[in-house]
């Protein structure tokens, strides 16, 4: 039986009436053509899941009682923090989707000196909206219920400079001789730092290891940067999270 999800950027209540409007509505009504009776789950990012029934259909509207509230799963115990260097549209909204998948924490995206996509402030706002709508879908399809932060883009000596998100911080680099299972085993929060197609600058890469990042293989191969993104959640999932 398929288990249809919906986020709703509200508070939900046992016994409530609540209304989707725009595109959730519009996917509920048009897309999977559901009628009244019919169950849905609504979640809001706060770590449950609300099994609900459509009540009734108002003007591009669709109003869903809520029946009852339970513990969602999907939720990792190993904290992954993923810093990204921007890469181009479609490799970026791959990276998001695929890291929410794999049950990141957060993503922190950064422009580096090989980053070919650099927004000015009104594009990384844009881009910012663009990647929470393809974060929350893509929580809608696995079965999380609470949706990864997508931090404000910011350019990576910032993020240097910035407070760590995890005592674990953790730099791939193809000629590095720590492994990053090995590095990655016993952590219970990591941060992992990915260059942009390209890689990081010899001059980034010295800047992160002097703000703390360990510099960890993958493997014998050069992958590409949305590639490694999620070779690396896996490989991390696998060795401290829910994978495997």
């Amino acid at each position: 039986m398929r288990l249809i999800r919906v986020h709703l950027d509200a508070a939900l209540v046992t016994g409530a009436r609540v209304t989707l409007a725009g595109t959730a509505a519009t996917h509920v009504r048009r897309v999977l053509r559901l009628g009244a009776g019919d169950a849905v789950t609504l979640f809001n990012g706060d770590g449950a899941d609300y099994p609900s029934r459509i009540a009734g259909y108002g003007r591009g509207t669709v109003e869903v009682e809520v029946e009852r509230q339970v513990p969602a799963r999907g939720e990792s115990p190993l904290a992954v923090t993923l810093v990204q260097g921007v890469a181009r549209a479609e490799r970026m909204d791959f990276v998001v989707q695929k890291a929410t998948e794999l049950g990141v924490v957060a993503i922190v995206p950064v422009v580096t000196d090989r980053s070919v996509v650099k927004p000015d402030r009104h594009g990384g706002v844009r881009k910012l909206e663009h990647w929470r709508g393809i974060a929350v879908a893509a929580c809608e399809q696995c079965g999380r219920a609470r949706v990864p932060e997508i931090a404000a883009l910011r350019p990576l000596a910032d993020l240097l400079a910035a407070p760590p998100y995890a005592r674990a911080r953790l730099l791939l680099a193809p000629d590095a001789q720590l492994s990053l299972a090995a590095a990655a085993r016993g952590e219970p929060a990591i941060e992992i730092l990915v260059g942009p197609e390209g890689g990081l600058a010899d001059a980034e890469r010295q800047s992160a290891l002097e703000a703390g990042f360990r510099a960890c293989r993958l493997g014998p191969r050069v992958l590409r940067s949305e590639t490694a993104a999620i070779a690396a959640i896996a490989v991390l999932q696998s060795v401290g999270g829910d994978l495997g």
